[in-house]
């Protein structure tokens, strides 16, 4: 998983991307670099799995190209991120008829949403992956790609599609997961499957913490619903593709499972217990243990899937009485820091609690101390390094990067906002 999307860009406009593709089994190809792209070689053209990022696409379709010269026939779009069908443009070939792009019918709103809100995706994006709302001049130079993709679908399906494309069988089935507009995609004269972010090689995202809601529960569904079809070959939506290993597919896909479904139950049996306040919820779940290499939280990480089930059932308050209408957070951060003698003096607690490991206490003063004080160059680095020093402890580069992101806001004299 890539830590700083504009690294990648980078090297993608200076030309030093590095890009494999992998020859799955007959004709089929895959090739990842960022996010994943699989192409099937029909009697038609090709049928793609998904396009990648706009900006990385180049670098992608190069590489496909070293295998195969044919047009693109077909499409499909597993969901409607920016780094899944915004890149088509890159693996077309000159004069070709336009090819057919095949989406779930749910993908529409997200466009649409996408334009109403570009500033703050923008926004949240270059924090997830650049670490800074100001990286995010760098990571759309190209031009901002949240809005309607350049190739919009042509044909979408509400439950299943099944299509035949140049002698090739592919079923389309939607599931609701990390988006509501997913679709996997069984190829079964090749058996292989193509999951989309239904499976990335690493803990699934289902808690991210900027975004809209994600569905651990029909994930679960919908990973079993894969693994019964018992693929030989799985190309996923980000990471490395599996080849010839029908056991260890359904292994991964079947653990996955089991991973969301005990998040799922345990954080639902917590909230039945009287509803306590959200944060107590999600520091006192007990975490399946990640046992195999494809359950690591690296990108996200169970306390941020618990988070996705309370928001789904439990609405938008905390539970805790002053958050339910609260006061501006610099007047309470102002009481604060008068009962403790300054904000430089919350400051300097949290330092304290950070460099003994008590990176969650820390944080709350932190948060005080700059909201009280943003101006104050001592509590500007004095927190900048608490969360840099809470950064450097994550192992999920979601929450490694918007603790980055909180560090480098406090050294500018900007209040996480």
């Amino acid at each position: 998983m890539v830590d700083n999307v504009v690294e990648a860009v980078q090297a993608v406009r200076d030309g030093r991307a590095e890009v494999e593709t992998v020859e799955v089994t007959d004709g089929v190809y895959f090739q990842s670099y960022f996010s994943g792209v699989t192409a099937f070689e029909t009697g038609d053209g090709l049928v793609l799995v998904d396009t990648g990022l706009r900006a990385l696409a180049p670098a992608l379709a190069e590489s496909l190209r070293e295998h195969t010269d044919a047009p693109v026939d077909t499409v499909v779009y597993t969901h409607g991120h920016v780094d899944h069908a915004y890149g088509l443009e890159a693996f077309l070939v000159d004069g070709q008829e336009p090819p057919e792009v095949i989406a779930h019918e749910a993908m529409a709103d997200r466009f649409r949403r996408y334009a109403r809100t570009k500033g703050h995706n923008e926004a949240i994006n270059a924090r997830q992956f650049g670490a800074t709302v100001d990286m995010a001049d760098l990571m759309y130079e190209d031009g901002s790609p949240f809005g309607v993709p350049e190739h919009p679908p042509t044909t979408t399906y509400r439950d299943a599609l099944s299509i035949d494309v140049g002698g090739l069988r592919f079923q389309v089935r939607h599931g609701r997961g990390e988006t509501d507009d997913h679709s996997w995609v069984w190829c079964p004269d090749r058996e292989v499957l193509c999951p989309g972010d239904f499976f990335i090689g690493v803990a699934p995202n289902a808690g991210n913490p900027q975004k809209v809601q994600r569905y651990p529960g029909e994930w679960v569904d919908a990973l079993r619903e894969m693994a019964a079809r018992e693929p030989r070959h799985l190309c996923p939506g980000h990471g490395d593709a599996v080849v010839d290993d029908p056991a260890g597919i359904e292994r991964r896909l079947r653990t996955t499972a089991e991973y969301l479904e005990t998040v799922v139950d345990r954080t639902l049996a917590a909230l039945n217990d009287e509803s306590p306040p959200h944060a107590d919820i999600v520091t006192g779940v007990e975490y399946p243990d990640a046992d195999e290499p494809w359950l690591e939280a690296q990108y996200d990480e169970p306390e941020f899937i618990a988070r996705s089930v309370i928001r789904r059932y439990g609405g938008w308050w905390t539970g805790r009485p002053c958050e339910l209408k609260p006061a501006p957070r610099g007047d309470v951060a102002g009481e604060f820091a008068d009962l403790a003698g300054g904000a430089d003096a919350l400051a300097e607690r949290a330092r304290e609690l950070s460099e003994a490991g008590e990176h969650r206490r820390a944080s709350h003063l932190a948060d005080a101390a700059l909201e009280a004080a943003p101006e104050d160059e001592a509590v500007q680095s004095a927190v900048g390094d608490v969360y840099q020093a809470r950064a450097t402890v994550q192992t999920s580069m979601m929450a490694r990067n918007l603790y980055r992101s909180a560090a480098a806001y406090a050294r500018s004299g900007r209040p996480y906002r």
